[in-house]
């Protein structure tokens, strides 16, 4: 989904809420996207300030028996709305108030008052060895002014779809770089004196000390508007010291709930069937495993997104909350401040719910009790740091034992990683000889069906490789995800229990494999054959 279609569904939700909310306030709704940048715009009926303090703009001038109309947000107070009306009936006149969206009140708003600055150049990344774009950038980010540098650096970061702000002291300067689509890219050189800048706008909005010489963390959000749509960003701040001031890790949570959706992330069939399988029933522990940015939250509230329905009771326990879903029960566990996913979980458990997600599985006591919640008629879904899924059975059996109970209640583990998608200006190549004995080595003792079922085909091989441009520096677009997904069955369970003397990752492995899943290497390697990725980039990630 490119990010026009992205905004347009984003003002398509809005619009909606708008209109329900209108029936609620009892107000007329007034869609005015078809409108409102070419409407002309009513004169001297409300000043500038009136506008911006109470959210109100005036569509149409009354007078000679005709009504005034004006249009108004959820966030103009009734007393405002309830005043005029009184004022206006005071003079034999009448005024009428439709209900708009926040986004429809910012274009208008910004016709009537244009901000009176200087627009700075868009940020870009630069490529290997580009000088050039990092002085240029640098230039721009010490000349935007102090009280805007700030908001400027996270709408530009949002703008490239960045997923961290890294802010990081030199001796003589502040080198501030971007990851986006997993990897880390320098954007800009600075003076000391922006540090200062976005060191004081950082210790307001985010609630932390710039003379702090403990690690911090905080949280901030801020709406970004962009192409006629508005969406919230939120942004985890992580702060510590280091021996030329504080750095800081500014991790950015573009919040869409329409996103949050499994159709979106470019599932197999039979791994949309395999998940689908397991969710639709009522009890049972699903592990998402994989490390620190592998795509294992988005999974996870997209699995509770399908979930989200009237009929069912879902409780999180998270640390922290990153994405706020309607109609879900969430509970924030600061675990820094002595709180555990274990305590939290035994409680709500008696608040009868039906599906109850815990962060992460970090210690023996939440694992037991994420365990006994998931036979006692629950569907737990968790998060846990391993390499693979073999790797997660592993890991739990060394932190809790064998277990029988363990054994009956977890019913699948998801690993995954996320790799750059190739931009649509790839270009195929025929790989050389220990190329393609390396992929017929990653694919033995796979069933010529499983390769056929995935459009393999061994004596054929053709890869590709990405063809960086201007606008794509180095030829990649975006992430997708690779998934390996590994089912519980009998010969699983065998292991789970203690009825296997030999628990290692690769017997358990060997034992998934010849039942039919895929490996995480494998999934990658059929996701560059198909020209979706790279070698490189598979090797890189996984």
């Amino acid at each position: 989904m490119d990010e026009q279609e992205i905004q347009r569904k984003r003002r398509e939700n809005e619009e909606s809420a708008a209109a329900s909310r209108a029936r609620i306030l009892g107000l007329p709704y007034l869609d005015t996207r078809g409108f409102e940048n070419n409407l002309p715009l009513t004169q001297g009926v409300l000043t500038k300030k009136e506008m911006h303090e109470n959210f109100v703009l005036p569509l149409q001038k009354g007078g000679d028996g005709e009504h005034y109309q004006f249009m108004v947000t959820s966030q103009t107070p009734r007393s405002v709305i309830e005043r005029m009306r009184k004022d206006f009936n005071d003079r034999g006149e009448r005024a009428d108030f439709f209900l708009i969206t926040d986004s429809a009140y910012k274009v208008f708003m910004l016709r009537y008052d244009p901000p009176q600055e200087t627009h700075y150049d868009d940020i870009t990344i630069a490529g290997e060895g580009d000088s050039e774009t990092l002085a240029s950038v640098s230039k721009v980010l010490n000349e935007v002014a102090t009280d805007r540098v700030f908001d400027y650096l996270l709408d530009q970061a949002d703008r490239l779809g960045a997923s961290d702000i890294h802010i990081e002291n030199l001796r003589d300067s502040i080198r501030i770089r971007m990851r986006v689509d997993g990897l880390l890219h320098p954007v800009a050189t600075i003076n000391r004196d922006r540090y200062r800048v976005f060191m004081g706008e950082l210790s307001s909005r985010a609630n932390i000390s710039t003379a702090s010489r403990e690690p911090q963390s905080g949280h901030m959000q801020t709406d970004i508007y962009r192409d006629g749509s508005t969406h919230l960003l939120n942004i985890r701040v992580e702060m510590i010291p280091t021996m030329y001031g504080q750095d800081a890790v500014l991790r950015l949570f573009n919040f869409d709930e329409t996103l949050l959706n499994l159709d979106l992330l470019g599932l197999g069939e039979d791994e949309r069937a395999e998940i689908n399988e397991v969710i639709s029933h009522p009890r049972g522990l699903v592990l998402m495993v994989g490390p620190t940015g592998s795509g294992k939250s988005t999974t996870l509230y997209s699995i509770i997104n399908a979930l989200n329905t009237t009929d069912r009771k879902i409780i999180t326990l998270e640390d922290p909350i990153e994405y706020g879903i309607t109609g879900i029960s969430q509970i924030p566990i600061n675990t820094t401040e002595g709180g555990s996913f274990a305590d939290g979980l035994r409680s709500v458990l008696r608040l009868d719910p039906d599906v109850v997600m815990v962060g992460e599985i970090r210690d023996a006591d939440t694992a037991r009790t994420a365990i006994q919640a998931s036979i006692t008629g629950h569907l737990v879904l968790s998060s846990f740091h391993a390499n693979s899924t073999s790797a997660a059975f592993s890991r739990m059996i060394d932190m809790i034992g064998t277990n029988p109970i363990f054994s009956s209640s977890v019913r699948l583990v998801i690993a995954q990683r996320l790799v750059r998608k190739l931009a649509d200006n790839k270009e195929s190549y025929q790989p050389d000889e220990a190329t393609i004995k390396y992929i017929h080595r990653v694919f033995e003792g796979v069933s010529p069906e499983v390769l056929k079922k995935h459009n393999v085909d061994l004596d054929n091989i053709t890869l590709y490789k990405p063809v960086p441009t201007q606008d794509i520096p180095f030829g990649y677009k975006g992430r997708s995800v690779i998934m390996e997904q590994l089912i519980v069955d009998d010969e699983i369970q065998s292991f789970i229990r203690g009825d296997v003397e030999d628990i290692n990752t690769k017997a358990i492995e060997k034992v998934a494999k010849k039942n039919g899943m895929l490996t995480l290497e494998q999934k990658g390697v059929i996701a560059a054959l198909r020209g979706e990725t790279t070698l490189e980039e598979v090797s890189r990630v996984i």
